[in-house]
Order: C-alpha cells, then structure tokens, then sequence
C-alpha cells in the first residue's frame, strides 16, 4: 500500500501533467546544482518548469508502462505550461551550451514522443514566432495593395507637377 505521502506526491504529478501541454523525460544525472538553477530559470522565462520525483511515481502518475523504458536513473519531468514547444526549446538551449543531459522520451497530447520526435519540436517555431509569420503574411498583400492605390495618386501628382513646371518654364 503506497504511503500518504506518495499518493499526495501522484496527486500532484497528474495535476501537472493535465495542466503542461507537453512534458519531457531527461535525466539529469550530469548536472551541477549551479546547472540546474540556470535551467530552472530558463524553463521558468519559457512558461515551463523542471520536476524532480522518484521514477516510480512518474511511471504511476503518467499511465503505468506509458514511460516505464525511460525512467531508469535520475530523471526530471520538464513541463511546458503555455506554449508545448517554448520549454522544450529552452531545454535544448541549454542541452547545446552543456551537454550535460539525456533527453529521453516526451508526452505530448497523449502521445508518448521519442527523444528524436522532442528533438523536431524543438526546432519548430514557437507561438509567438508563428503568429508573426502570420501576421507578416497577412499583411503583406494589404501592404502592397495600398502601395498600388497610392502609386496612381503619386503619379497624378508627379505629372501635374511636370506640367506646371512646363509651362512655369515657358512663360
């Protein structure tokens, strides 16, 4: 019979991964705690956060046998609470300056993720990037739209301008 105080503990996990978009498996056994503060707060900027527990309890908490595989030694669950790819990003920043971590496998909308199918996320674009895009693209054809409408005005302009001086110069 599991204590109190673990069941208390898979509580909290399940409550995090209903709320995290997406979440991650690394093992984190490389790291100094110096190492886990910048990664804390880089996760913290990206609207993730890094969860340390016993394996035991992620295995229950995320579906029995779900990432049973993975969960061999030191292992955090890296959750992304606002945008599924933006604290993934912020742990592969950081996995490239210290090479210090082991992703190992990934949740995402109930599907369990390689660390190769973490690792495509990572390179995609994040919310905010796509809705510039977006936006740019919107954009562009009322952009070149209104340079067309103002180019006839222009051009009136620029002919009334040459005539006047026509004449300006024949008198």
């Amino acid at each position: 019979m599991p204590s109190k105080k673990n069941e208390e503990q898979i509580k909290v996990i399940k409550e995090k991964l209903a709320a995290a978009k997406s979440a991650t498996v690394v093992d984190y056994s490389g790291t100094s705690v110096n190492d886990q503060v910048k990664l804390r707060s880089a996760l913290k900027n990206a609207g993730g956060e890094m969860f340390v527990t016993k394996n035991t309890l992620i295995d229950i908490a995320a579906g029995k046998g779900r990432l049973s595989e993975s969960l061999t030694g030191m292992n955090a669950l890296i959750l992304s609470y606002e945008d599924a790819v933006a604290a993934i990003k912020a742990l592969f920043d950081f996995q490239k300056e210290n090479e210090k971590l082991t992703i190992k496998q990934g949740i995402m909308d109930d599907a369990v993720l390689s660390a190769d199918q973490v690792e495509a996320l990572s390179k995609l674009p994040s919310k905010t990037e796509l809705i510039g895009m977006l936006m740019a693209r919107v954009q562009g054809p009322a952009y070149g739209l209104v340079n067309v409408l103002k180019a006839s005005q222009r051009n009136l302009v620029y002919a009334l301008q040459a005539v006047a001086d026509k004449q300006g110069a024949a008198q």
